[in-house]
């Protein structure tokens, strides 16, 4: 007998949302709109998720994971520097590919108090970023980690909304990526 799946209303309210968003574009998706698409009462997310903050944060939680998923693939790629560089595109391709969820994970408001601790869930990436640093032997991993994620998660954002097409038309994103990796890569000493 095969098993069939039963989706939670939960879990149905969380895939509504995010498809609004996707759709949207916007993170500005309202409970009512989100219930009613799912097919139940307005009240009924609140069950759930007690204010709206709460949604958008489990929301992006979800999308943090994606990320997470995105990253781990392209971090099959062999040791050292080459994983750096796949994780950093996948990182800048997703924002691309999904950029109102990318502005939603990254919400101040959020990942200070939305109901999930986006902090947790985005800590596990840095904490990635720097194991690779660390295994290719170079010291102060934490500043260089930090210099290497604010660069790329800046190319994915102004990449992301279109800007950099604006701002720098016809400069390919990946050099800059690629640039922002040989200084955080080059930068310093190695450990001896």
């Amino acid at each position: 007998m095969d098993t069939v799946y039963v989706e939670s209303t939960r879990d149905r309210l969380m895939r509504v949302g995010v498809e609004l968003m996707e759709e949207s574009g916007s993170v500005d998706i309202g409970l009512r709109e989100i219930a009613r698409r799912a097919g139940v009462s307005h009240g009924a997310p609140r069950r759930w998720f007690p204010t709206h903050r709460a949604l958008l944060s489990a929301i992006a939680a979800a999308g943090l994971s994606d990320l997470a998923s995105a990253i781990e693939t392209a971090g099959r790629e062999p040791e050292g520097r080459a994983r750096i560089d796949a994780a950093a595109h996948a990182y800048v391709d997703f924002a691309v590919r999904r950029p109102a969820m990318f502005a939603l994970m990254f919400r101040h408001d959020l990942l200070v108090s939305g109901g999930e601790d986006l902090r947790a869930t985005s800590r596990p990436l840095f904490t990635w970023l720097r194991r690779q640093l660390d295994d290719l032997g170079f010291d102060d991993t934490e500043r260089r980690a930090a210099s290497l994620w604010t660069g790329v998660h800046g190319v994915a954002m102004v990449h992301s909304t279109g800007a950099m097409g604006v701002v720098a038309p016809g400069v390919d994103h990946r050099l800059v990526v690629r640039d922002i990796i040989d200084s955080a890569c080059q930068a310093g000493p190695l450990r001896t």
